[in-house]
């Protein structure tokens, strides 16, 4: 059997007789009656065998080659032969290939196995991981909360290491109780008070770091004030404090009445003269002094400007610590009702940085006290003056009774109302 194309494109196909044209030009005529043998829509061919049955395209039906909606009859057209295409098999969805995994209660990265006896270390050791990782979620941390954690984490290990003679978790053990004792110490430090101290504990103002800061200002205005009176310093104290960051600040007529009292106008109009201060230009030291909350003055301090050598490194919460602390001191209410000067606020300030956690002004032993010069020239004083105003500070509640000037230094102790604002030393 052959097959092969005529003059016109005709295709024939060699039957076993001997018939060619003449039998494929009569199927032709009797398929185009039945509508068979037609090109497919899609422009496909089919091809023909010498019995006049079409073999369809496989990605084209018989209802399709014909025109007709597949199954719309049911009854397959003369001379052709209907051929179903399979049908895509569907079957259950398959399962997914991750089983789901048992959460083990953990702790420091160990397991802590279902089986482990006694019941109440189990329990404990899966408490214990759990509040762990609830305490790394807090907001702000809580030293005396995770120091108590680590001793029951020190004791949680050491059973469980005489439970299962393991080495490793008695080592785990005494690095806990380690932590738990650093902890308690960094705690004190902060509060200032005694590791194991008795006695009530006091609520500080200022941390161990903050009081270092605290002391290196003071020292820049002592060694840097540019004059030498006490209300001069006291404001440049003031004002630092307000310009320590950026060399700007805030501040109002109130917070220079309080400090300088009569002599606000003309200590800060002082201070503009020499340089030390800057004000606005259409600001004058009157309008800076009728300055209200809504609308503070805002004060230039050239030399703590970004370009300039930075005397100060602190951030923006110890600034305002600082200014808060410093603050508390000079408008203590029991020094206002004494009405004490600048000079006698300067010094409460300057016993107060320089004071250890119980109180006690300086160092111990030979270096108890504070030396005499250096507190003189920072309150705006001579030596001999510092005596009459410790009294001072001794009459309104701020320093012990027993506050001399002896070879050269001041000797004394802080009150009790003082201690919370010691500068930890």
């Amino acid at each position: 059997m052959g097959a092969g194309t005529g003059d016109r494109g005709e295709l024939f196909v060699d039957g076993t007789g001997g018939g060619r044209t003449d039998g494929v030009a009569a199927g032709r005529t009797r398929r185009s009656a039945a509508g068979v043998g037609r090109a497919p829509a899609g422009g496909g061919a089919a091809v023909m065998f010498s019995d006049g049955v079409p073999s369809p395209s496989p990605s084209h039906s018989p209802a399709a080659a014909s025109g007709a909606p597949a199954g719309s009859t049911g009854v397959p057209a003369e001379g052709t032969r209907s051929t179903a295409l399979p049908r895509a098999r569907t079957g259950p969805p398959r399962r997914g290939s991750r089983r789901e995994k048992k959460s083990w209660p953990k702790i420091a990265q160990r397991i802590v196995p279902d089986d482990l006896q006694p019941e109440v270390l189990r329990l404990e050791l899966t408490e214990l991981g759990d509040a762990f990782r609830a305490y790394q979620r807090r907001p702000e941390p809580d030293l005396a909360v995770l120091a108590e954690l680590h001793d029951r984490k020190a004791r949680a290990f050491a059973l469980w290491a005489d439970v299962t003679d393991d080495a490793s978790l008695r080592e785990e053990a005494d690095r806990a109780a380690a932590a738990a004792r650093t902890t308690r110490e960094m705690d004190a430090n902060r509060r200032g008070v005694p590791v194991g101290g008795e006695g009530p504990v006091i609520e500080r103002l200022l941390t161990r770091g903050q009081g270092v800061h605290a002391r290196t200002m003071l020292e820049h205005v002592r060694v840097g004030s540019p004059l030498p009176g006490a209300e001069a310093r006291l404001a440049v104290l003031m004002l630092t404090l307000r310009a320590a960051r950026a060399g700007t600040g805030n501040v109002t007529g109130q917070d220079l009445g309080g400090w300088l009292q009569g002599d606000a106008e003309r200590v800060l109009q002082e201070l503009v003269d020499v340089g030390w201060l800057l004000l606005p230009g259409d600001v004058t030291a009157d309008d800076a002094l009728m300055s209200r909350p809504e609308e503070p003055a805002q004060v230039t301090v050239p030399s703590l400007l970004a370009g300039a050598p930075r005397p100060f490194f602190f951030g923006k919460v110890t600034r305002a610590r600082l200014s808060g602390w410093a603050q508390k001191v000079v408008g203590d209410r029991k020094l206002r009702k004494k009405k004490a000067g600048a000079a006698t606020r300067l010094l409460a300030v300057y016993t107060a940085a320089h004071s250890r956690p119980g109180g006690c002004l300086g160092g111990v032993g030979e270096d108890a006290g504070l030396a005499l010069d250096e507190v003189a020239q920072f309150c705006g004083l001579r030596p001999e003056e510092v005596a009459e105003h410790a009294g001072l500070l001794t009459a309104a509640g701020w320093l012990e009774e027993e506050a001399a000037t002896t070879d050269d230094r001041l000797r004394g102790r802080l009150a009790e109302r003082a201690l919370p604002l010691s500068g930890l030393l």
